[in-house]
């Protein structure tokens, strides 16, 4: 194990070295950048400040609750490292880890298997350091890289528990599947539940490498111990999941995905040459397939795959390499997803397919079969025997694939495929003919761009090849020992995947520089009241895309003025509340978004405007700029017309349809000062009214504003039935006290709260705290008792048994 762990470490390091320095891996491309870092570092400052895990995150979207709409592994160990290390390089050292575990994870399942050192020491290679594992860090998907690299130690300790009845590790297996919850990534977690399931029947009704079965009473015995470990590692993500559970009907998956939805992001069948030769599709920013956007690699490596073809027609291990095969068969039809008909079977059929996309990312299970047979066919080639027309066939191959890149055929058909999907992709979507060309013509621009990537890959990938089919054929020969021949590999695959892994592991300087703040932000984070800022680039003239104030493109969706505690109109996250994400969809009647109407505005307490050029409109005072932010491109600040407080009292409540609400909230003639409207499915009491009375001309002051929190003073006393509106996404949680006395809080106005207000009211305290997360944190540390406790006690067990 320690010459393993040795081998993997420095294979990280290959990547990572620049962390050593202090750069952060991250690149204008990631997840994190846009996103990620933001939310993870509000959690990492609110538990430094001594104010634990945040409820409620304000500064996007009109808030939504910070635990139950996921903002990451907020209780995933790594959480600890950006407390010690800061969020930056919490986050770096994150990837670096699990890159390194899920090369050590998976060595160690193949030991424990009984397969030897080398074999098991290429197995783990050719998993950590593959296109879909090593490639995370360019999106950003640390939860994806999480669960992958778990999958490998839920095995490990399956066949611990299963094959040779160690009692210690369901308390193991337990902690195990509580991890991956808490990663937290549902849908990976799905794919690794499903694997791991199939397993155990494997393991409880097949054969050992010994030969030996286990008698049906044990079998069953050990399947419902593992079950029992399932179900309290599924409590140990009570915190996670029982808060994700009750906003999910909120949220805009409330109701799943239809089948289109379900299968975007599928695996395109052509891209399956990626497997071998990764700039077929274009890497990176020359990817011009199916799919949009290509920041990942699915790249198993020539010599992986000879070597996982070498596992088959032997006669040793014939049901693990049979399960293995099956697996990764399985794995592939599913990732392929909407490209052929296997996915509606598994859309109809397997519980929680619906609220997921991008059937692709099962690919890492599939990468993990490749990489199993891949250590079973070394096994083979160490024992030389393998065939040499295996080794000839492959030469072949990777001879003909490196001959059609270097004359530039691949290159064509590369440029007649992508002028083919993206013509039908602009028919589909009724663009007028002269739109067409440039929709298409880019496409097939970045695959003409790619010939010499391509032409070079092609020849990169067949001398990777070349050197391990001279290494069998040297050992058939009796020219190479047995131990030479594996460290070749060893050598060969880590090389391999290396030189194309290193792309994907982007570098860049610290979050203090990414995310500096310019005079204008400096300028809104002396402003006392609150109020949300509107994010909008007109034309993307003088902006650095991606941008982590601006976006990642031009709608204008970057969390950057979240690092520094201002509050954003709109945000990156995908998982915002339904009813807000309705409402900003809408259009005003001259055909605009909703966020640039005046109504909005004043609906959802915008008062600046964060954009890119100078405005003629008199109706905006102009604060700041033009200035440059921390990516280079040119800022305007600028007040927004209206009041548009972040609190104001209503004069009366009164009932209506959501639909008609819905439709009057951008209406110039709704008066939202007049009365606040509840739905009329709503209990609440609403008194008859006749007429719209006056306006109230009540001011509410805001002060003590903090997220989940804020006091709000009245300038004289309510009268009777008025109501406190409050420019926030309503959600339960939200909590109430007039004067001290508490007082109940209910949806108004389609998405915001409100409170009524008894006569004489002055001062109102506003406070969000979800309950499920209390509830969850009961049921997390219930269940971590448990799995420690019968780890603990089947240590003690197994050793008396031994004794």
């Amino acid at each position: 194990m320690g010459w393993a762990a040795l081998t993997y470490a420095l294979s990280t390091l290959a990547l990572a070295y620049p962390a050593l320095t202090g750069q952060f891996l991250v690149n204008p491309h990631s997840d994190q950048y846009i996103a990620g870092f933001a939310f993870r570092d509000f959690a990492t400052q609110s538990l430094r400040a001594g104010q634990g895990i945040p409820h409620w995150n304000p500064f996007m979207f009109g808030g939504l609750p910070y635990v139950g709409a996921m903002h990451g592994d907020t209780f995933y160990p790594t959480a600890l490292l950006r407390l010690l290390i800061g969020t930056d390089a919490g986050m770096t050292w994150g990837f670096i880890i699990h890159t390194f575990l899920a090369g050590l994870f998976t060595y160690g399942f193949l030991r424990v298997w009984g397969i030897g050192f080398l074999a098991s020491l290429v197995g783990g290679l050719a998993f950590m350091l593959s296109g879909p594992i090593a490639s995370y860090a360019s999106p950003g998907h640390d939860g994806k890289l999480f669960v992958s690299a778990l999958l490998p130690l839920a095995l490990w300790l399956l066949i611990r528990g299963i094959r040779d009845g160690r009692l210690w590790a369901w308390g193991a297996f337990a902690l195990t599947v509580g991890l991956a919850l808490l990663s937290p990534h549902p849908q990976l977690l799905q794919y690794l539940l499903l694997t791991a399931g199939a397993f155990a029947l494997f393991l409880a009704f097949g054969t050992d490498p010994h030969g030996v079965k286990l008698d049906r009473r044990t079998a069953f015995q050990r399947l419902t111990l593992a079950l029992a470990a399932v179900i309290v590692g599924m409590a140990i993500g009570g915190i996670q999941y029982l808060p994700v559970r009750e906003y999910v009907m909120w949220s805009p998956r409330a109701a799943g995905h239809d089948y289109a939805t379900a299968t975007s992001y599928s695996f395109p069948l052509l891209e399956l040459i990626n497997l071998y030769l990764p700039q077929f599709s274009g890497m990176l920013d020359k990817y011009w397939g199916s799919n949009g956007i290509h920041l990942h690699s699915e790249y198993i490596g020539g010599p992986v795959l000879l070597l996982a073809s070498a596992a088959f027609f032997d006669k040793a291990r014939i049901g693990f390499r049979r399960f293995w095969l099956g697996t990764g068969m399985v794995a592939l039809l599913w990732m392929l997803g909407g490209s052929t008909p296997f996915f509606k079977l598994v859309y109809e059929l397997v519980p929680g397919t619906k609220f997921f996309r991008a059937p692709s990312t099962i690919i890492y299970v599939f990468a993990f079969s490749i990489s199993v047979l891949a250590a079973l066919g070394t096994e083979r080639v160490l024992a030389l025997r393998v065939s040499r027309r295996l080794v000839y066939t492959w030469l072949g191959i990777g001879a003909v694939v490196a001959l059609l890149g270097i004359t530039g055929l691949l290159t064509g058909v590369a440029e007649t495929k992508a002028r083919s999907i993206w013509s039908a992709f602009a028919e589909q979507q009724g663009y007028d003919a002269t739109i067409i060309p440039q929709v298409v013509g880019p496409r097939v621009a970045r695959a003409t761009s790619n010939a010499g990537a391509l032409a070079l890959g092609s020849v990169r990938s067949f001398l990777f090849l070349a050197a391990t089919a001279i290494a069998l054929l040297l050992g058939l020969s009796g020219k190479l020992t047995a131990r030479r021949i594996g460290a070749v590999l060893v050598v060969v695959v880590a090389l391999d995947l290396l030189t194309v892994a290193r792309n994907y592991w982007m570098f860049s300087a610290s979050a203090k520089v990414l995310y500096a703040a310019d005079p204008a932000v400096e300028f809104l984070k002396k402003v006392p009241q609150p109020g949300r800022v509107l994010v909008h680039a007109f034309g993307g003239v003088g902006v650095n895309y991606p941008d982590p104030y601006y976006g990642g493109d031009q709608e204008g969706k970057g969390t950057g003025l979240m690092v520094h505690g201002i509050r954003s109109v709109t945000g990156y996250h995908g998982n915002e509340l339904g009813r807000y994400q309705q409402l900003a969809e809408l259009q005003s009647s001259n055909g605009a978004p909703a966020t640039m109407s005046p109504m909005f505005w004043s609906h959802e307490n915008a008062r600046y405007l964060y954009t890119n050029v100078a405005v003629s409109d008199t109706g905006l005072k102009l604060l700041v700029g033009p200035v440059k932010n921390s990516a280079g491109s040119t800022v305007y600040l600028y007040r927004l017309p209206g009041d548009n407080p972040y609190a104001w009292v209503a004069a009366g409540i009164t009932k209506a349809s959501d639909a008609d609400v819905f439709q009057a909230i951008l209406d110039p003639r709704f008066d939202a000062r007049r009365l606040a409207v509840v739905s009329d499915t709503s209990p609440l009491q609403a008194p008859p009214i006749t007429a719209a009375p006056a306006p109230l001309a009540i001011a509410a002051t805001t002060s003590n504003y903090s997220p989940g929190h804020a006091t709000i003073a009245l300038g004289e006393p309510s009268p009777k039935d008025a109501v406190l509106v409050v420019s926030e996404n309503y959600y339960p949680g939200w909590r109430a006290t007039v004067d001290g006395l508490p007082q109940p809080t209910f949806r108004v106005d389609f998405n915001l709260i409100g409170v009524q207000l008894p006569a004489g009211s002055r001062k109102i305290e506003l406070t969000f705290h979800d309950a499920a997360v209390d509830k969850g944190k009961l049921v997390t540390i219930i269940a971590l008792l448990l799995a420690f406790g019968a780890l603990a006690g089947g240590v003690v067990l197994d050793r008396r048994r031994v004794a």
